[in-house]
């Protein structure tokens, strides 16, 4: 078992920036991939970004490019997401996830483990 507690989130203006953290517990969570989702306000779930755990490679979702970077490091057994030149439709709830071995990144059922999720507001 693998548990994530996702930190970090709170109310920035826009432009602004907020680096969120995914730690994990319970496991070595060096090898498992770990993606971000958000779900904003009446909207659906949506990847953010994810990190591989072999060789580290990461993946974002157009709408951040540019912005977030995802990182890890494996001695602190914790995730990051570093959020720059933050937007109003970024607000959102983000979550972080985890699992072995993921195939289709950005569609969220290959993860086992979520974190309870942390509220990023960005005000206009």
């Amino acid at each position: 078992q693998v548990q994530l507690v996702e930190s970090g989130g709170g109310l920035v203006q826009a432009g602004g920036s907020l680096r969120l953290s995914c730690a994990a517990s319970g496991r070595t969570f060096s090898g498992y991939t770990v993606g971000w989702f958000r779900q904003g306000p009446g909207k659906e779930r949506e990847f953010v970004a994810a990190i591989r755990g072999s060789v580290g490679s990461t993946f974002y979702a157009d709408s951040v490019t540019g912005r977030f970077t995802i990182s890890r490091d494996n001695a602190k057994n914790t995730v990051y997401l570093q959020m720059n030149s933050l937007k109003p439709e970024d607000t959102a709830v983000y979550y972080c996830a985890a699992a072995r071995v993921v195939s289709t990144l950005w569609t969220g059922g290959e993860y086992d483990y979520w974190g309870q999720g942390t509220q990023v507001t960005v005000s206009s």
